[in-house]
């Protein structure tokens, strides 16, 4: 198992989380005054995915908590929310929160795999989500000759159900989804990376991070942030 330190978000996510607070405002740290601006990628259940046309998850209601945690303080965020964990080389570019959850990277195998133990991917061909964790990590541990990228987590496992990979590295509770979802698939018990998720905010706003992370250790204290939690992650 490793413990590293990475990015789950789209790289447009983050980019768009960049930009947030460089538009017009009239309270110094929001782009619309009053309207809690959230960049996302709404293909990450349980922290983020579609119900209809709405948006929902962990990272949507946690969203929701912190503006209605900054309202009883007069003031509103502009955030990334879309499990995002830090990473050195973008923490050159934004500024990231206290972490509110942490994640597991795992590799999901048909159920007569010859893949036991993460050392077994050497040599195989690996599904992984464009631009997440579980993509940055396999091409550097396997070589980008062994990764197949795909726009969403649910390709990546359509293609192993197919054949057409070996392995699929992604968050565990997708991947829990997915199984339950694709007879004859299972999860490795060997972890293969852990990380922390945090909010991505302007580089430049160091009065929002502040307000942000006032407003995670509430949601902490306040057993709120929990309760949002195990709304969407049940214990084994």
């Amino acid at each position: 198992m490793k413990k590293r330190i990475c990015s789950m978000a789209l790289i447009v996510a983050l980019a768009a989380c960049m930009l947030c607070a460089c538009g017009k405002k009239s309270s110094g740290m929001t782009v619309n005054d009053g309207v809690l601006t959230m960049a996302t990628n709404a293909y990450f259940p349980p922290y983020e995915y579609y119900d209809g046309e709405n948006i929902t998850g962990i990272d949507a209601e946690i969203a929701e908590a912190i503006e209605a945690e900054q309202q009883r303080q007069n003031s509103h965020v502009d955030i990334g929310l879309a499990g995002m964990t830090v990473r050195p080389d973008r923490e050159e570019s934004v500024n990231f929160s206290d972490s509110y959850a942490t994640g597991i990277q795992v590799v999901i195998v048909k159920e007569d795999s010859d893949i036991k133990t993460i050392d077994d991917l050497a040599g195989k061909k690996i599904g992984v989500q464009l631009m997440t964790t579980g993509d940055s990590f396999a091409c550097e541990d396997f070589g980008e000759d062994a990764v197949e990228q795909y726009n969403k987590g649910a390709d990546a496992v359509m293609a192993l159900t197919q054949g057409k990979v070996d392995a699929v590295i992604i968050d565990n509770e997708p991947a829990k989804s997915f199984v339950a979802s694709n007879e004859g698939l299972k999860i490795l018990e060997t972890e293969y990376a852990v990380e922390d998720y945090a909010a991505c905010i302007n580089k430049e706003n160091d009065a929002l991070l502040e307000k942000v992370n006032e407003a995670i250790k509430e949601l902490k204290d306040d057993g709120t942030l929990q309760k949002i939690m195990d709304k969407y992650i049940t214990a084994d």
